[in-house]
């Protein structure tokens, strides 16, 4: 049994920014992004190689969180195009309608109760796999009992296949962030560290504390050790905020056990009239079961 952890925050951006015929309610609201996200789902579900039996899906709503308070340079919702925003809170209805199980988070994101998921039922399922390809993510891969899917690229990450990407093990991989940033949560990272350089030193050093503060001290050849060396001493104290930053909290209060997560079917009623809401009749008879 399998256990499938779903960004709805990148499935909605992905549907709203893709190539998708423009989609409108019958008044006039767009729901291009809802309707992409769902018809995800549901080709997700009727995917026989995924096998999915047990389903959550986390979205961010609101975009801000406890890391905004922390930094608040941190991503935030300024620029978002306004008829996307406007459609969080109907893609989670629209999820629910479906028969999956939504995690709505506030304070923390949705990346918090992807990793928190993953660490808690890996003991009880033959894998988890979260399906999104945010970097931060693959902290929490473990061998390959946790693992990244990028649907959309077709790409699998088990624990070899982060180091391969990232050039750091899991555990390094917040560390890595915060060296060279992570432009996608408006995290800068610090000047002179590329993706290169930055995955050496972690490779041999593991974690920011661990590196040595004298580059003479480095037993690696990095390529401006001393200079490299010299801005972390400088800016120790930004590094450490980033990697805060990178860093999942894997504690969140989700409520449930893993049989809450089984998919049973889509709600009837629900799914029936939220396909009303969004004139389509192809998406009427899409679900393969019904649990009401």
């Amino acid at each position: 049994m399998r256990l499938h952890l779903v960004d709805g925050t990148y499935e909605l951006f992905r549907s709203h920014f893709s190539k998708r015929p423009d989609r409108a309610d019958a008044e006039g609201h767009d729901v291009k992004a809802t309707v992409g996200l769902v018809d995800a789902l549901l080709r997700l579900l009727e995917d026989e190689d995924e096998q999915v039996t047990h389903l959550a899906v986390a979205f961010d709503n609101p975009i801000e969180s406890w890391r905004n308070v922390r930094f608040p340079a941190y991503k935030d919702s300024t620029g978002v195009d306004p008829a996307l925003l406007a459609q969080f809170d109907r893609a989670e209805a629209a999820t629910r309608a479906l028969g999956v199980t939504v995690w709505s988070m506030q304070e923390q994101e949705a990346d918090d109760a992807l990793g928190t998921a993953a660490v808690r039922f890996v003991d009880e399922v033959e894998q988890v796999r979260i399906l999104t390809p945010d970097k931060d993510l693959g902290q929490v891969v473990r061998g390959q009992r946790i693992v990244q899917v990028d649907r959309l690229r077709d790409n699998y990450y088990d624990e070899d296949g982060v180091r391969e990407r990232l050039g750091v093990p899991p555990a390094s991989v917040p560390d890595l962030l915060a060296l060279v940033g992570d432009t996608a949560d408006g995290i800068p990272g610090l000047k002179g560290f590329g993706k290169v350089g930055a995955a050496a030193v972690l490779t041999r050093y593991g974690h920011l504390e661990d590196i040595p503060v004298d580059g003479a001290d480095w037993d690696l050849e990095v390529r401006g050790a001393t200079r490299l060396a010299q801005t972390l001493a400088e800016h120790r104290d930004e590094a450490l905020l980033y990697r805060e930053l990178a860093t999942l909290v894997t504690d969140v209060e989700l409520p449930g056990t893993l049989d809450d997560l089984a998919w049973r079917g889509a709600r009837r009623d629900e799914w029936l009239a939220w396909c009303d809401e969004v004139a389509s009749e192809s998406l009427r008879e899409r679900p393969a079961a019904w649990s009401a």
